[in-house]
């Protein structure tokens, strides 16, 4: 294995949880590619976001520290602009760094509709950028096709004709080629909306599913429109992870094979789906909070770190800091960091859009074990993810539960990070 440090790429989509893959046990999910890098990765199980909504989460991916202690509290709050990110600690250690895709942290008007082109051409000003010297994207509008892009390229919003996953792929893998000659290693985040709504959106070359042949939870009830909208949003739900594990495959990938590199694969967030009758995101649940992360380190992973990682308490407020240590290791090797005995989770604020959680919360979740109060401290929530992992029966008035909730808090305050 070469001295030489590592390149580190980041592959952070929109949405997809972490049932949804095929390496994950989901039979409708067709992702070969994300599947063959599942097979030499770290497969964090357990993995959550720690706030299931996307400017909160990205903006704790980005600085490492949970919302809303890094600035974002609204749904509306931008990034601030003295925000510490990763790239800022990246580009000390010497390493190039890139941005791709949505940013969704930028300043936005209330007032300008959230989905089509006046959100998606919003300019985000370099000095906003989170450190990145290379950022190449766009604020948001959930333009899944044709999507508007600026940055190193044009100062201004230029519409490129495609399948967001692949222009966005494609053009990261683009640049990232002809930095992968260069000396210095890089470290880029390829941030994708996809398959973040509207699910009937034409998805690349992938065709939607037969709605009635859609596997669903056993937490979906059945018979009545939650059901049928439950079917009718996986169909094209799944035709867009299809589409855009199609595009991780034919771009990226390839680029990371080129030198040593560490892989990110992971998502800001799930969806309910209908589990609960609910939908969307913003919600407690597993469907919600529970995200795919994957960690391909360069060198073969030994069975005993996979069998770690299975089980690891982990979230995406880690990722900065294992970056860190990638960028500072004399090779490119793997080794296991500390974490944490629990995961905590909240929602910051409520977030006034249709299907959206209605509270705002907090909580603290185990392998076991998760617990959910209101804003005020009042439980709301308490489930037994051993016996109950679909979570039907809320134990919140069930003998004992005080007790569980008092040893969980006492967990939640105990953990240092």
């Amino acid at each position: 294995m070469s001295a030489r440090r590592p390149n580190i790429l980041w592959i952070v989509t929109t949405q997809w949880r972490a049932r949804s893959c095929g390496y994950a046990g989901d039979p409708d999910a067709r992702t070969p590619h994300v599947d063959a890098l599942a097979a030499r990765a770290l497969n964090f199980r357990q993995a959550v976001t720690p706030h299931p909504f996307g400017p909160f989460a990205r903006a704790a991916l980005l600085t490492g520290v949970p919302s809303p202690e890094n600035g974002v509290r609204d749904y509306f709050d931008p990034l601030p602009a003295g925000a510490r990110t990763v790239a800022h600690t990246l580009r000390e250690r010497g390493y190039g760094t890139a941005f791709f895709g949505k940013w969704h942290l930028a300043r936005r008007a209330r007032d300008v509709p959230l989905v089509g082109e006046a959100h998606a051409r919003t300019i985000v000003p370099a000095a906003e950028r989170g450190g990145f010297e290379v950022w190449d994207g766009f604020e948001g509008g959930f333009l899944l096709n044709d999507p508007w892009l600026h940055g190193f390229r044009s100062a201004e919003p230029e519409q490129v004709r495609g399948y967001q996953s692949d222009v966005v792929c494609g053009r990261a893998a683009e640049f990232l080629a002809g930095e992968t000659k260069a000396e210095r290693p890089w470290f880029a985040m390829v941030s994708l909306e996809p398959p973040h709504p509207p699910y009937a959106a034409p998805a690349g070359e992938a065709v939607p599913r037969d709605p009635a042949q859609v596997t669903l939870r056993g937490n979906v009830p059945r018979g009545g429109e939650v059901e049928a909208r439950a079917r009718r949003e996986l169909a094209g739900y799944l035709a867009h992870i299809e589409a855009t594990d199609r595009a991780i495959g034919r771009h990226l990938l390839p680029v990371a094979e080129r030198a040593p590199t560490f892989v990110v694969f992971t998502s800001v967030h799930g969806d309910m789906h209908g589990a609960h009758g609910l939908f969307r995101k913003g919600w407690p649940h597993e469907e919600s909070v529970r995200v795919p992360m994957l960690v391909a380190p360069p060198a073969p992973v030994a069975a005993a770190d996979q069998a770690w990682a299975a089980g690891a308490l982990v979230s995406l407020l880690d990722l900065p800091r294992w970056t860190q240590s990638w960028a500072e290791a004399p090779a490119a090797v793997w080794r296991r960091p500390a974490t944490a005995g629990v995961q905590r989770i909240s929602m910051p604020s409520v977030v006034a859009l249709p299907d959206q959680c209605d509270r705002q919360w907090h909580g603290v979740r185990t392998a076991s074990r998760k617990a959910v109060w209101n804003a005020e401290g009042t439980p709301w929530l308490l489930f037994d993810l051993e016996r109950d992992p679909e979570e039907t029966t809320n134990l919140v008035g069930a003998p004992g539960a005080a007790e569980e909730l008092v040893r969980l808090t006492r967990a939640m305050a105990s953990d240092s990070r």
